[in-house]
């Protein structure tokens, strides 16, 4: 019999602690969302990181939310639904919060009611055990920060959000498969978190799929708690379809993202393998020893279900650490194939902890190897997130605020003096020497590969922000006109949050035209020629802006242009004639 189903019964058998001994991880929860409440009231500034930019996703579907826009049936978004309404949710409680934090903290609301429960099974029998499985989820959850690190200067992480919120629910999951007994409790975390993954990155939900399957192969999940899970899964999913018919536009986006993105799939878990070697490397170094230390339990169960297949010999085999550490492993690695930023094998953890409590059980030699390359395995990221949290934020007393006083929350924002400098710098060449810039967007090619990920890029993009609302306030006090929708041929569009005005509907947000924008049918051009302002940023031109204007051109013959700024053109829609 397995360790883990050893530790299971153990967990089982044990008498129940105190009153006073239940308290450690439900307040540090407690105290944990209030501190949260408390700093999204505040006006906190935070240090601009690499493709900050990719946050201006979250506002701009938060802003077609609250307008009464149902995502994927009024707009193409590149992920599920759920991350927009909570975001908007957040928006109107705390109006004042720095946008980033927003984001990352009311996932809370997400991740905490599946896991408490959890909690506090595995805190009846050790609080230290279920502090050490709270903490590190804490630490991911609460850090607006991914694993990987585009830029050696102080920042935050404003992109890759999705697939944070996405590993965090599989942690979730992943601690109830591992620690909990109770079915009931099985089964409202499966569901719960399987529906949220489902509505959250559709990724994320295969992920969390596979984690069940083989939990269920392992003898964790009952076949009663599967169908029902399932069940549970499938009503609340045409309970929302027949309300809104989300769930259909919502698979019909999956499957033309797909169909834009297809690829080779072994050169993808190639990549991810080498991008995370440091964590999948260990864990397969730490797979081999638990494979070499448990070789002979693995042979013989695998031999016995080999004579006799039964759903407990099966159990006997796949009930130990080794399978749990190679599902879980896959599992990631499978994750990680579509992503280009996360926290990625976050979820390990659970898994970990339970070979930790285990490992004094082991001869001493085992012993070390197993803790060693469990060590190595999980303290790298998770150190390297602590590591560049507290730098940003001690950075911060060497920054200043980034200008823009139309730029809302999303201008609370900060950076180094000579990164804002830099910034401005930037600016002014990309207004001196547009045809340099033109011949890059002409050659299909950026003026550098990592141009996005330039936090000086960021900062001018976040200058130019300004400049474009400024110019079309001036504009409209000028002319008397008033421009009630708002589109930009950009990856992302701020300009309705900004200015309270509109986005158009059934066009994509997070628009990279190699990737996430569909060719627009004809309802889709009709709204973009109905538009009554479409951007189009020259500082600086970019293949990406070039394609986004080609793909929409049908609808902009309509449009006069006009000179907003130097970065700026402006295409006003004509009135009918």
């Amino acid at each position: 019999m397995s360790e883990i189903v050893q530790r299971g019964r153990a967990v089982d058998a044990s008498g129940p602690l105190s009153p006073t001994q239940r308290l450690g991880t439900g307040a540090l929860a407690a105290a944990v969302v209030a501190v949260c409440i408390l700093l999204l009231c505040l006006p906190l500034k935070l240090p601009v990181g690499p493709m900050y930019w990719d946050l201006v996703v979250y506002l701009d579907g938060a802003q077609r939310v609250l307008s009464g826009q149902i995502p994927s049936v009024d707009f193409f978004a590149p992920v599920g639904p759920l991350g927009y309404w909570l975001f908007a949710a957040g928006e109107t409680l705390f109006p004042r919060a720095q946008p980033l934090l927003l984001v990352q903290w009311t996932f809370l609301a997400i991740t905490l009611p599946p896991l408490l429960p959890v909690l506090a099974g595995v805190e009846r029998q050790s609080r230290l055990r279920a502090l050490a499985l709270f903490v590190p989820f804490l630490v991911f959850q609460l850090a607006p920060m991914n694993v990987e690190q585009y830029s050696s200067f102080p920042g935050v992480d404003g992109y890759g959000i999705y697939n944070r919120q996405a590993t965090e629910l599989l942690f979730v999951l992943t601690a109830a498969l591992v620690f909990e007994r109770r079915q009931r409790v099985m089964l409202f975390v499966i569901a719960w978190c399987c529906i949220a993954l489902f509505l959250s990155k559709i990724t994320g939900f295969a992920a969390g799929g596979m984690l069940c399957a083989f939990a269920f192969l392992a003898g964790r999940v009952s076949l009663r708690t599967a169908l029902a899970s399932l069940a549970a899964f499938g009503l609340a999913l045409v309970a929302l379809d027949a309300g809104t018919g989300l769930v259909r536009a919502y698979l019909g986006d999956i499957l033309l993202l797909v169909s834009m993105n297809e690829g080779v799939l072994l050169s993808r878990f190639l990549q991810a393998g080498s991008v995370h070697f440091g964590i999948f490397g260990s864990g397969v170094l730490l797979l081999v020893a638990l494979v070499a230390i448990d070789r002979r339990s693995i042979a013989s169960a695998a031999g016995a279900l080999l004579r006799h297949p039964s759903p407990g010999r099966c159990a006997a085999l796949f009930d130990r650490d080794a399978a749990w550490v190679a599902a879980a492993l896959f599992t990631g690695l499978f994750f990680e194939t579509q992503n280009t930023g996360g926290q990625a094998f976050i979820f390990l953890w659970p898994i970990l902890l339970a070979i930790v409590v285990a490992a004094p059980r082991l001869a001493t030699v085992p012993m070390i190897a197993v803790l060693t390359l469990t060590a190595a395995t999980y303290l790298p990221p998770l150190v390297d997130v602590v590591h560049r949290t507290i730098r940003a934020i001690g950075g911060e007393a060497k920054t200043v605020a980034i200008p823009g006083p139309h730029l809302k929350s999303l201008g609370a924002v900060t950076q180094k003096p000579e990164i804002v400098a830099s910034a401005r710098n930037l600016i002014a060449n990309y207004q001196r020497f547009p045809e340099a810039y033109q011949a890059f967007a002409d050659a299909r090619q950026l003026p550098s590969y990592f141009m996005y990920s330039d936090v000086e890029f960021q900062v001018a993009w976040l200058l130019a922000t300004e400049d474009a609302v400024s110019s079309i306030l001036a504009y409209e006090a000028r002319t008397g006109e008033r421009f009630q929708t708002i589109m930009s041929l950009n990856f992302v569009n701020p300009y309705p949050y900004l200015l309270d005005r509109q986005a158009p509907r059934r066009i994509a947000i997070g628009a990279d035209p190699f990737r996430a924008v569909p060719p627009p049918d004809a309802e889709t051009l009709a709204t973009v020629a109905a538009t009554d302002l479409v951007l189009y940023p020259t500082c600086p031109v970019t293949a990406a802006n070039v394609r986004l204007r080609e793909i929409y051109a049908p609808a902009l013959t309509g449009h006069r242009e006009v000179r907003l700024s130097p970065c700026w053109i402006g295409l006003l829609r004509q009135p009918a004639s």
